[in-house]
């Protein structure tokens, strides 16, 4: 498609008239329909601002020109993975679950390897084939050339492991202890859990990625303890397979 379609698509969509659009990035009407009738294209400020309000790429605005990978895991990228900046604009170079709210999730390839081969096992590669593919690949990606640049010194990873001392020292009865946490986009994981009133009742937001892990239960069985936290709130659950008859075990705020 072309930009003048995917406006025009995104548009209507949305439910917005010409004037409406026009109004909400600061354009006159008479601009957005030259968009519409392909005389001109928006500037890369309005782009932006596009972006941000239909929560697309300014790549899928511009009809796709490129395809977008991940430059920390490698994974393709469309709109619903792609990271965002702090400010909520979307980050086109990297995926949900390697950057979140302008902050970079991991500062060990290594430990992005282990957490990727099983979904690569699922694709069909073997252990090893993944694990050979993941090596190769991953030195070649912009984030693992520039880490020292980007990774921040480590300060990202000081915080998962002051965050895994705190999980820990809650000491949950029957769960083992928590030795990585990794990056889990909320829709993925946003479990609703019932409450002694009777209602359920979910506590993540579906477009938001947070640091979790699963274990299994010291008690043995079906279920397994799901645990889920960022900066301000820590969620311990249990569950059985696939999330299913989900119970709260605790919430805290930090």
């Amino acid at each position: 498609m072309n930009t003048k379609d995917i406006i025009y698509e995104l548009r209507t969509k949305n439910g917005l008239s010409q004037d409406d659009l026009a109004e909400k990035v600061f354009v006159t009407r008479q601009a957005v329909s030259r968009w519409e009738n392909g005389d001109t294209v928006p500037n890369t400020e309005t782009l932006k601002l596009l972006s941000g309000l239909f929560n697309v790429s300014i790549n899928t605005l511009l009809g796709s020109p490129r395809q977008l990978i991940c430059q920390c895991c490698g994974m393709p990228l469309e709109d619903s993975i792609i990271g965002k900046d702090k400010d909520g604009a979307l980050n086109e170079d990297y995926c949900k679950w390697c950057y979140a709210d302008g902050q970079y999730t991991y500062s060990d390839m290594d430990e992005l390897i282990n957490v990727c081969i099983p979904h690569m096992v699922k694709e069909g590669f073997s252990e090893e084939q993944a694990r050979e593919y993941m090596k190769q690949n991953l030195p070649r990606l912009d984030y693992w050339k520039r880490y020292e640049e980007l990774s921040g010194k480590g300060e990202f990873d000081r915080f998962k492991k002051k965050l895994i001392q705190e999980i820990n020292d809650l000491r949950i009865e029957g769960m083992p202890k928590v030795e990585r946490l990794n990056a889990l986009v909320g829709s993925y994981v946003n479990l609703a859990y019932p409450l002694p009133s009777g209602i359920s009742a979910k506590f993540l937001d579906d477009g938001t990625t947070y640091l979790g892990n699963q274990l299994e239960s010291e008690f043995g069985g079906e279920r397994c303890f799901g645990v889920l936290a960022n900066m301000d709130f820590i969620l311990i659950s249990t569950y059985e397979e696939k999330g299913k008859n989900p119970e709260l075990v605790l919430y805290k705020k930090r």
